[in-house]
Order: structure tokens, then C-alpha cells, then sequence
């Protein structure tokens, strides 16, 4: 068969990493990978569990530290994202604390994307001092912001891009070659964009984090996470961070993402259609100060964002002119969109960033990186655009003087 980093990504989606092999049993083949909702696995012999614990390739042993069918969604991630090796977590927290830690084994200074999700801005800037482990907030959006704070013990540079929620574009490549010039290990949230969106280890990022919780498993019904990049750093995360911190994917959520993944791209490029769609009828709304999508010539970074990303996502952010009073009465009038936190559903979701997601972060550092209190950030979803527009317009128009 053809090689699968060579196929289409809709193609790699729903085959890549899946066994081929003809079966002897009368039933054949599974043609779905079957879940392996088991703790532990039995051996014939003692010998034979031996040789398992000491060559980890030979078999499986317990969940904590391997099972089927989290290793069939880890080879299609893999695929995915131009990575060597991925690893499944249970949770996007699980994959970026876990990346972090395996960086950071030994200590060190981080350089980071000053607008990112909550919970990673708070192990960067409350968890990981405790072990004496300093961050560097920068707008990374300057790559000489980047070189200017890259010390000489940094070890980590950290990336989301397009960034939560905000909508911030890196210039990829340009961060990975600073990264490579000083011997940083560059690492980068993918979740907004997906590998459908971009695929940052082609440009040189080192390791990719993901919460699959979002798009990449797409129903709402999941938890998970995902680390993808060299097979040496990935290795030293299953073996140690994860392992022994147990941020472990269930067989259960593992099968349930397989089954999402396989329609990403296609989900994907609707959920970008209709995001450019909407981005376009709310820019053009009277009652918006302002409204971000990289779709939209009027985003900052629109030239970067036609280089380097192959759809623009699902995610919107806008401020209404009436501020956080406009944007509370926005939310408490929709009636097919729904007020959630999460995003990458199929449903449209919507929030207010400052009272929520960003809630943790200090109020004085939201401002100074652009969260304002009228903040409001909108997931689209796969309705048809004309419904989601005609939602918000309806709420906009109950909002508006």
C-alpha cells in the first residue's frame, strides 16, 4: 500500500495507522479497531511477562503504560501531524503538562506565547515556579521578542497559534529556526487550527500538543489529549511524565476519538466555511467594535495566516461596541447557539472569555494582552451558516438601541 504519509487527509484520517493483515478466523477482520476496555493483560508464562516488562515492545502489560487501541489512535496522530510518534493523554492539559514536565526534567527557563489558554498561562506562571522553573511571557507574534528573551538556560519556547482567545497568528517557521539556533525545544499548541489547518512540524516545530477534546474528536462526548513529535521525546514522555503522573487515556475515550478523527478534515473544512461566512456578516454588523478571524482581510495577520494555514478555522472573536453589557445581552438571547466553554463542537458554542475561560487569569494581565471584559468568543459549528447567522442576527438586533 502506499505509503500513508503520502495519502490525501481525508484519506489518512480514516486509514492511517489501522491494521491490513488478512485474518484466519471465520468473522474476519474488524473493520472498525475494537476497543480493548481492559486494565491489565494475562501472559502464558512467567518468561513470557518477563520479556513484556523488559522489552515493552514485546506486549502489553497494563493500561497505565500501553493499550491497543490508545496505540492505533497514537499511530494515525502521528500520521496526521508529520510527526515520527504520538502520544494519546487524558486530557489537553494532560498533553501539555506532560510535554512541559518532559522538557523541564531537569529544570530550566521557558519563553511563551503571552496570550494563551488559562490553564496552560497558570502551570507556566503559578505551578511551574514552584520547582523553580521561570517563564518569559512575550508577544511571540515579534519573532525578535522571541530571540530577545531566549536566555541562556531556556529550555522550552511555548506557542499557541492561533492563539485562545484571541486569534493571534505566529509565524511558524521563523519561531522554530530561533528555537533551532539556540538548542530550544519549541513546542506549540495545534488545537484552534488542527492538522487540517496546519501542520506546524512542517515548518520545524518541534513537539505538538493538542486537547482532543475539541476538534479532533469533534462530538463533545470526550476528554483526551495528544503529544506528537520525534519519537525520542515522545518515548520519554510515555515512560516517564505520563506514566508516572498517570494523566492515561481511557480505551474508551481512545476509540471514541478514533471514530472522531476520521471525519476531521471533513468536519474541518465546514466548520471553517461557515466561520468565514459569519466572520464576514458580523464584521459588517453595526453593533460590532470590532470582530477577528483569520479569513478576514481585516485581521492583523491575514497575509501570514494564507502562508501557513491550509483552512482558518472555526473559532471568531469579537467585541461589541456596547462592551460587556452588549455581550452578556448577546449570549442571553440566542436561541440556537449555545452558551458553553468548550469548542470544536458540532453545535455552535459561544462564551464570554473574561467571566470564564480566562476567569483564573489577573485581571490587569487579560488587559495588558487584549482580553477585555466585552470579549466574546464563538466556536461554529456545523449548522447551516444561514441559521447561525440568522441566530445571531436576531440577538444582535435585541441587543442593539
Amino acid at each position: 500500500m502506499t505509503s500513508q504519509k503520502n495519502l490525501g487527509k481525508a484519506t489518512q484520517a480514516i486509514h492511517a495507522g489501522e491494521a491490513r493483515a488478512s485474518s484466519t478466523q471465520k468473522t474476519g477482520m474488524p473493520l472498525l479497531p475494537p476497543i480493548y476496555q481492559n486494565s491489565t493483560f494475562r501472559f502464558a508464562t512467567a518468561a513470557e511477562c518477563a520479556e513484556a516488562f523488559r522489552d515493552e515492545e514485546s506486549g502489553y502489560v497494563y493500561t497505565r503504560w500501553g493499550n491497543p487501541t490508545q496505540e492505533v489512535l497514537e499511530q494515525k496522530l502521528a500520521v496526521l501531524e508529520a510527526g515520527e510518534a504520538a502520544l494519546a493523554t487524558a486530557s489537553g492539559m494532560g498533553a501539555v503538562s506532560t510535554a512541559l514536565l518532559t522538557a523541564l526534567a531537569e529544570g530550566g527557563h521557558v519563553v511563551a506565547m503571552e496570550n494563551l489558554y488559562s490553564a496552560t498561562f497558570q502551570i507556566l506562571n503559578e505551578e511551574l515556579p514552584r520547582f523553580g522553573i521561570e517563564t518569559t511571557f512575550v508577544d511571540a507574534t515579534d519573532p525578535t521578542q522571541i530571540a530577545h528573551a531566549i536566555r541562556s538556560d531556556t529550555k522550552v519556547l511555548y506557542l499557541e497559534s492561533p492563539t485562545n482567545p484571541l486569534l493571534k497568528l505566529v509565524d511558524l517557521q521563523a519561531a522554530a529556526e530561533i528555537a533551532k539556533a539556540h538548542g530550544v525545544i519549541s513546542m506549540i499548541d495545534n488545537t484552534f487550527a488542527t492538522p487540517c489547518g496546519q501542520q506546524p512540524i512542517t515548518f520545524g516545530i518541534d513537539v505538538v500538543v493538542h486537547s482532543m477534546t475539541k476538534y479532533m474528536s469533534g462530538s463533545g462526548a470526550v476528554i483526551a489529549g495528544a503529544i506528537i513529535g520525534q519519537k525520542e521525546f515522545v518515548v520519554r514522555a510515555k515512560e516517564g511524565a505520563l506514566r508516572n503522573f498517570g494523566a492515561v487515556i481511557s480505551p474508551l475515550n481512545a476509540w471514541l476519538t478514533l471514530h472522531g478523527l476520521t471525519t476531521l478534515p471533513l468536519r474541518f473544512a465546514r466548520h471553517s466555511e461557515n466561520a468565514t461566512r459569519v466572520a464576514a456578516f458580523l464584521e459588517g454588523h453595526p453593533a460590532m467594535a470590532w470582530v477577528r478571524h483569520p479569513s478576514l482581510p481585516s485581521h492583523p495577520q491575514h497575509e501570514l495566516a494564507k502562508r501557513q494555514m491550509d483552512a482558518f478555522g472555526g473559532m471568531i472573536t469579537l467585541e461589541l461596541k456596547g462592551g460587556r453589557a452588549a455581550g452578556e445581552h448577546l449570549v442571553d438571547h440566542l436561541q440556537l447557539c449555545s452558551l458553553a466553554v468548550s469548542l470544536g463542537d458540532v453545535r455552535t458554542l459561544i462564551c464570554h472569555p473574561a467571566s470564564t475561560t480566562h476567569s483564573h487569569v489577573p485581571a490587569e494581565i487579560r488587559r495588558q494582552t487584549g482580553i477585555t471584559d466585552g470579549l466574546v468568543r464563538i466556536s461554529i459549528g456545523l449548522e447551516d451558516a444561514e441559521d447561525i447567522i440568522a441566530d445571531l442576527g436576531q440577538a444582535l438586533e435585541a441587543c442593539t438601541p
